[in-house]
């Protein structure tokens, strides 16, 4: 079948033939940005946080002064700690999956002049390194002297361990051991790395920052206060959970406990995440009504076109052209028309992408995404088009030769 032959019949059809590559253009475009937002987010669910999740709970507590701390923080651990099936507990500012503070800017000289990025701080005390679980590949863990006060928003000077991620963002291809980076007039000196670390908040800054975190030894104080990590055997965290709130409501009944951000880190992952997954299905509902309309728009097309050309195909059945022949052409003429509406929808689909990270900071639209969206709309344009071309394939000679 000459292409040609099929183009001069499609500019007969100018109008009908634009809307619906337009239609296929749209597609394209919504179908490739949505997919890669749909990834994007579950991406960022299957975060490894480097600790161990199912054996881990945060306690947090309110209505306490900052002058309390010292003797709060000793009476909440003294409770803590005396709950049956307790393994540990300590203090802590915040967990992975819980609320997202000890965000701080970096560089990597005094002066302030390499910016190293935004890195999220675990301020956390004696006993929280081994209780999270975190797996060294380099250096040490901290130690008793490691542990400084609190000055300000950080200890002024601090052994820190840090991500094997954000090690190889600041120090590429280097040995971060030794390394140092300022935050102001905080300085940090790095004395070990993790494989793995999510940042408190962890979808916070995307899959591409996502564990640019930083291990900070700090002594609880006026500044640490009121937050403690739990740790108990998977099976009993639950019940250690339950338990420890009923303790402390006895023990210390001078202070409110936070209900809603004392969980375990499980549903602390579930909560946190759960938008991304509204986001995600409602973004698979959408692709699906947009590829359910662009193949109604097809089927209603082709259809139209078979009625009109019932004349025309019985002539071609009449002088030798075979029901395959008739099929290949109708699949043809739609291989054109996608063709012609993806070409446009790849521009469309980039435009689109530009807006997105402009407007909500998301990451460049891979490359990947173009050629997989052309597959799926091309496979869809030849099975809508199938049922309106068998139809046509189908008519009798003698009867499309005696229509009008």
């Amino acid at each position: 079948m000459q292409t040609g032959l099929i183009l001069a019949a499609l500019r007969k059809h100018r109008l009908a033939t634009l809307l619906i590559a337009l239609e296929i253009a749209l597609a394209c475009a919504v179908l490739c940005n949505a997919c890669f937002l749909i990834a994007h987010r579950m991406g960022l669910t299957r975060v490894d946080s480097g600790v161990d999740e199912s054996a881990l709970a945060v306690f947090k507590i309110d209505g306490f002064e900052a002058a309390q701390a010292g003797d709060l923080n000793a009476r909440m651990l003294a409770g803590l700690r005396a709950v049956p099936g307790m393994q540990s507990a300590s203090v802590v500012n915040t967990a992975p999956f819980g609320l997202p503070t000890g965000n701080a800017g970096i560089n990597l000289d005094r002066e302030g002049k390499r910016f190293g990025g935004v890195v999220g701080l675990y301020l956390d005390g004696p006993g929280s390194f081994e209780a999270l679980g975190l797996r060294l590949v380099a250096g040490r863990a901290p130690q008793t002297g490691d542990f400084q006060p609190m000055v300000g928003f950080a200890p002024k000077d601090s052994q820190v361990v840090v991500s094997h991620t954000l090690a190889e963002h600041l120090w590429p291809g280097q040995d971060p051991l030794g390394k140092e980076f300022w935050s102001g007039d905080y300085h940090f000196r790095v004395i070990g790395v993790v494989a793995h670390m999510a940042r408190p908040g962890a979808g916070e800054g995307g899959t591409g920052t996502i564990e640019w975190s930083v291990f900070v030894p700090t002594q609880p104080g006026p500044n640490l206060v009121g937050t403690y990590l739990l740790r108990a055997a998977p099976q009993d965290l639950p019940r250690v959970l339950r338990d420890a709130k009923a303790a402390i409501a006895r023990a210390v009944p001078d202070v409110v406990i936070d209900h809603e951000n004392s969980r375990t880190l499980g549903d602390l992952r579930e909560r946190y995440f759960r938008s991304d997954r509204v986001m995600a299905s409602l973004l698979v509902g959408v692709v699906a009504a947009l590829l359910g309309v662009t193949a109604l728009g097809i089927v209603g097309l082709a259809s139209f076109w078979v009625q009109q050309r019932r004349r025309q195909i019985g002539i071609r059945r009449a002088i030798g052209a075979t029901r395959g022949d008739i099929l290949r052409y109708f699949q043809t003429e739609n291989f054109l028309i996608v063709t012609f509406g993806i070409a446009l929808g790849m521009l469309l689909a980039f435009a689109l992408n530009a807006m997105l990270m402009r407007f909500y900071e998301l990451p460049h639209l891979p490359l990947a995404y173009l050629p997989a969206g052309a597959l799926a709309l091309w496979g869809l344009g030849q099975v809508a088009v199938l049922g309106p071309a068998l139809r046509a394939a189908a008519v009798p000679p003698v009867v499309a030769t005696r229509s009008g």
